[in-house]
């Protein structure tokens, strides 16, 4: 079994990965010739300009200040000193929140290892239980509860620790969730004007035998918010149209890089095959070959350019609406629009930036079979890798390796390599299975139909989360234990396997301590060498890049990956406050890790992502619950535990944690959750009020015309446009529809010029 050396060994190995990491990123960040790699916010944000410009000609490759060198590690200082208000202007709040998660960690943990280690471990470690017992056991395991004979008095220690561990989680969650929504409110109040804040999506919109969709949620809008409404932009399943421009990119990149080789060599034009990859096929001249399938691009995206404008079918039962005011938007987005409370369906509309355009193409009514389907597959993708999971810890066990392979025994028992096997290759090894979950748990996502990248992120962030917790939680527990105590359970009566079990789950302790230093401390440190990037940059730049813009899109600032960091974080959470009570050794490797992590995710944001999206800390909600949940788990773990200890005295008191936990939940929830959901009318009068005051005569209709056109239809000839030549600050006056019942809207309308009919008529058809 692991050994405290064992422990030490990996840990040394961990170490000095980061650190090499670290050197490495060190001495790359300040060559010339990276600057764009490791600081392309500044470039994006035009507040930096390339070093290559300037200089003899080496320096612009070189860096030869060694006095630079020296000062390898002043990025740390350097990523703390920007104060948080000034970081939300800089990366926005959903970045800085994103920080907190991290912080969160730290206020948590820091106190309670102090604790742990001057209380609990003392208890745990002066006892003899595991010697004299005939379990496969550790030095990390002596200083665990599993230590303490049955019955003992001592549990009374650990009882109380974790009612003081649980209250002071809830207290830091109480805090941070006050400070955040705080946070998220002056910043929706003292935020740039934004398309989305006076835009709402509508889904779900009725089909109509006299008018189009267009017509229909015009006349809509204009009954129902005849003071609020402005325009609307419908949207169009323009997919196909979506993926015939990228491909036409593509090919443009690939025409781009032959004409520069060729520039380079003119005394050979290139060759290229045109079978699948360029590895087998016709060979044919490239920059001929490029050039025609551009002009045959070109004519394909003009032709299906205008079939979607002039089909009715292109057009989708839905519309993104924008209004006069923030008020008007928040009134339409935040109540039911018809008494039918399955159509006209309306939710505040993403920021342009957020719209995943290719499932507004997706009927509202197939949403709910798609996310079924999604279920089940989730079901089974979870629960079937379950037999990779079993494989990859049976690798933890030294001695159970050598049973079941006894001609490895001399090689295993090379201290060296039985302290890499222990101490790496689980850890490794378990993260490799799990490199291509992320991308197959986005793609189920946007199966789902999603209309924003953010819900897409949310939504795939606690299905990977759901999934560690199975798999990487439970299923370590489970299946370690039987690889550990198969022998023991073979030898003894069915009424003694769940008091082997409840020992056996601090014994997994030595396990999250390794994958914690392969997954977190090297895995951060990783990620600050941006090693893949770094490659494909320097790629480009080499054979793609001939103009500025070019060296631009090369760059690749990356985002922070909310679908797969914070599940992530939320694993050592779970982690730190199921071994609080029962390992605490575990809990300075999780504070390593948030400290070092927090460190350097703050550089990143400062100096290199570029958020995709805003989404004004919407998903503080999901964090939240999620720690709530890993403090509930840890609370019905220790119960299960301690009732295979004998320790029925203290169990009974441990049922009432999970319900004041939850109850703290529902009070969190019900005082703070609002204001991630909904969006104060107060606030947004306010807001609307100031605005006037300072812009006058500000344009909106001008300002939201175009926010939400397809990307594939902005500046092209085919570009759908609403714009009406009436100004939205005149009376409403009295128009017919195309409808036969003759009914009428109030407002100029651009579709129909006949004799006005009365209000009420019109009313009595769409009043919902």
């Amino acid at each position: 079994m692991a050994t405290l050396n064992d422990i030490g060994v990996a840990a040394a190995i961990n170490i000095l990965s980061a650190f090499a990491f670290f050197v490495a990123f060190a001495i790359l960040r300040i060559q010339p010739f990276n600057d764009r790699v490791y600081f392309p916010k500044w470039y994006l944000k035009g507040l930096r300009s390339s070093p290559l410009h300037s200089g003899t000609f080496v320096h612009k490759f070189v860096n030869l200040d060694f006095r630079s060198y020296m000062r390898f590690l002043n990025w740390m200082p350097a990523a703390l000193q920007m104060p948080e208000p000034e970081l939300i202007d800089h990366a926005g709040l959903d970045s800085a929140v994103y920080l907190r998660i991290y912080l969160t960690g730290l206020k948590i943990f820091v106190p309670i290892a102090f604790l742990a280690f001057t209380i609990m471990v003392p208890v745990n470690y002066t006892n003899g239980t595991l010697e004299h017992s005939n379990l496969t056991y550790s030095d990390i395991d002596k200083l665990s509860i599993s230590n303490i004979p049955t019955g003992s008095h001592r549990f009374w220690t650990h009882l109380v620790m974790a009612y003081v561990f649980t209250f002071w989680t809830c207290y830091v969650l109480l805090k941070e969730y006050a400070i955040v929504a705080s946070m998220r409110l002056q910043f929706l109040a003292s935020e740039r004007r934004r398309p989305d804040q006076f835009t709402v999506l509508v889904r779900n919109v009725p089909p109509d035998p006299d008018e189009s969709v267009s017509e229909l949620v015009e006349h809509f809008f204009l009954v129902n918010h005849p003071d609020h409404y402005l325009l609307h932009q419908v949207v169009y399943n323009a997919n196909k149209l979506a993926k015939l421009v990228k491909e036409k990119k593509n090919k443009q990149n690939w025409l781009d890089y032959y004409q520069i080789k060729y520039s380079r060599n003119q005394s050979k034009r290139p060759i290229m095959k045109t079978g699948f990859l360029g590895l087998w096929g016709d060979k044919v001249d490239a920059i001929d070959f490029h050039t025609t399938e551009i002009k045959r691009l070109t004519k394909e995206i003009a032709a299906e350019r205008e079939t979607i404008t002039n089909n009715p079918k292109s057009i989708m039962p839905a519309a993104f609406v924008s209004f006069k005011t923030r008020w008007g938007a928040a009134v339409c987005a935040q109540t039911q629009q018809s008494r039918n409370p399955t159509i006209w369906l309306t939710k505040w509309a993403p920021e342009p930036r957020d719209v995943y355009w290719q499932n507004l193409a997706i009927p509202y009514v197939s949403l709910t079979i798609r996310r079924l389907i999604i279920a089940a597959a989730f079901f089974f993708l979870t629960f079937f890798f379950m037999i990779p999971i079993a494989f990859v810890q049976s690798l933890a066990n030294i001695e159970g390796i050598e049973k079941a392979v006894p001609f490895l025994k001399p090689i295993i028992e090379v201290k060296f390599i039985k302290s890499f096997i222990q101490g790496f290759l689980p850890g490794i090894a378990l993260k490799i299975f799990l490199i291509f979950l992320p991308s197959i748990l986005m793609l189920m996502s946007k199966f789902e139909g999603f209309s924003s990248i953010s819900a897409l992120e949310r939504r795939s962030a606690t299905r990977y989360y759901i999934f560690q917790f199975i798999n990487v939680f439970l299923g370590s527990i489970i299946t370690g234990t039987a690889f550990q105590q198969l022998n023991n359970f073979i030898n003894q009566s069915a009424n003694d396997i769940p008091k082997t079990i409840g020992v056996s789950i601090p014994m997994k302790a030595t396990f999250f301590i390794t994958y914690i230093m392969v997954d977190g401390w090297a895995g951060v440190a990783g990620e600050i060498l941006r090693l893949k990037p770094l490659i494909f940059y320097h790629l480009k730049n080499f054979f793609m890049v001939k103009t500025e813009k070019d060296r631009e899109e090369a760059m690749d600032p990356g985002s922070l990956g909310f679908n797969t960091g914070e599940p992530q974080i939320q694993l050592y959470f779970l982690l730190g406050l199921v071994y609080a009570v029962v390992t605490p050794v575990l809990l300075p490797f999780i504070i390593i890790f948030f400290g070092l992590a927090y460190v350097v995710y703050r550089h990143q944001i400062i100096n290199v992502y570029n958020q995709e999206y805003e989404s004004a800390a919407a998903f503080w909600p999901d964090v939240h619950g999620r720690i709530i949940a890993a403090l509930v788990v840890s609370q019905l773990l220790l119960m299960g535990l301690l009732s295979t200890k004998e320790a029925a005295q203290s169990t009974p008191l441990l049922i009432t944690l999970p319900v004041l936990t939850i109850w703290f939940h529902r009070f969190c929830k019900g005082r703070y959750e609002p204001a991630f959901v909904r969006y104060p009318l107060q606030e947004a009068m306010m807001k609307d009020i100031l605005e006037r005051t300072r812009e006058p005569y500000l344009n909106l209709k001008d300002y939201l015309q175009d926010a939400y056109i397809h990307p594939v239809f902005k500046g092209g000839d085919d570009s759908e446009s609403d714009a009406a030549s009436e100004d939205w600050e005149l009376e409403p006056v009295l128009v017919p529809t195309k409808r036969q019942s003759r009914r009428t809207t109030p407002l100029a309308s651009k579709h129909g010029s006949s004799s006005p009919l009365l209000l009420s008529e019109v009313q009595e058809k769409w009043q919902p």
